[in-house]
């Protein structure tokens, strides 16, 4: 799948930030393939970047227009399908990470035809895979797991492989989701395939590499959540992580969208040591990596030495204080590059 670049940004009219995290994630990672964000009137997200119309970020050199935003359900609200099918009048291909096929909404369809414009569905594709295996394979992974959905696993993958770059190990970052497919080029979002080949997935996004090469692999949902549990635990058979890292907001009580209480990072642990020992029995936690965006820096520090000294690991915000004394347990645990 080839997505042509500069990115036009459309957030639609959704509620709250995180409802824009697709739209967010590509900013905080290539800004500089961007040249502005279409906000609908209402919207409660903002990325940064010139609010402009269709026609101005058309004006501006865009290629795609990319739906920034998600949903319960990952469908295109109705009152969007005329955005859609304006970027497509005005030039433009579309790319989308929702649930929903683009081209089977028939004014779209119609519009793209029409204007001989491309339609990416970017959290679907033509593959298909076997199911998991659970045999061990060469190399070595981390996985980023989560008390919670939308806790920061994809941003702590990626700050992960780019610390561990930078310190002389060879490192890649795996996808499991649209946006960091949209960011990194290439991957797969996990919760697209069909529940009996989730582990099977995993294995090919992951799969065998030089002993010494590291593949981190970007977390989803949390074995604790009601709604998505079934994802994460076959992300975590399938990819067979030698280390994990556990995400974490401080200040939720409920899981995103349910009632049910967040977990501890204790119980988080043991559950994926627990359950990730089927395909990796040496499986082990490596850090803890904390969304402190709602602490001042005096609380995020305190929270994260009270973290760390109870684990025993090392506590940090990846975005605020970086990963390095997650890439020294690496080390300490691995061995160096």
């Amino acid at each position: 799948m080839e997505i042509a670049r500069p990115y036009l940004l459309f957030l639609g009219d959704v509620p709250d930030a995180l409802a824009a995290k697709t739209a967010t994630g590509i900013v905080d990672w290539r800004k500089d393939w961007c040249v502005g964000q279409v906000r609908l009137d209402g919207c409660a997200a903002d990325t940064g970047l010139t609010d402009m119309s269709i026609a101005e970020g058309t004006a501006a050199g865009a290629k795609t227009m990319v739906i920034g935003a998600v949903n319960a359900g990952g469908r295109l609200p109705d009152h969007w399908v005329d955005s859609v099918v304006e970027a497509l009048n005005a030039g433009l291909d579309v790319a989308s990470g929702l649930h929903v096929r683009l081209g089977d909404i028939p004014a779209i369809k119609e519009a793209a035809a029409k204007n001989g414009r491309q339609l990416h569905d970017v959290r679907h594709n033509s593959m298909t895979f076997a199911t998991g295996k659970g045999i061990k394979r060469p190399g070595k992974r981390i996985l980023t797991v989560g008390t919670d959905c939308s806790v920061g696993k994809k941003y702590t993958a990626l700050a992960m492989d780019k610390a561990m770059n930078e310190r002389g190990y060879t490192s890649s970052f795996c996808a499991t989701g649209q946006t960091g497919v949209f960011i990194s080029g290439r991957g797969l979002s996990l919760d697209a395939v069909v529940a009996d080949f989730i582990a099977g997935a995993a294995e090919w996004l992951s799969p065998a590499t030089e002993e010494d090469h590291w593949q981190v692999v970007e977390g989803q949902g949390s074995l604790f959540h009601p709604s998505f549990a079934g994802v994460t635990l076959g992300l975590l058979h399938g990819s067979q992580p030698d280390g994990f890292i556990v995400c974490h907001e401080p200040t939720r009580t409920k899981m995103r969208g349910v009632e049910t209480p967040l977990p501890t990072v204790d119980q988080v642990i043991d559950m994926t040591i627990q359950c990730g020992k089927l395909t990796n029995p040496g499986i082990r936690c490596i850090g803890i990596a904390v969304n402190t965006q709602a602490l001042d820096d005096d609380e995020a520090l305190a929270l994260l030495a009270k973290l760390g000294e109870r684990h025993g690991l090392p506590a940090t915000d990846p975005i605020r204080y970086g990963m390095e004394a997650v890439v020294d347990k690496v080390s300490a645990e691995f061995g160096t590059p």
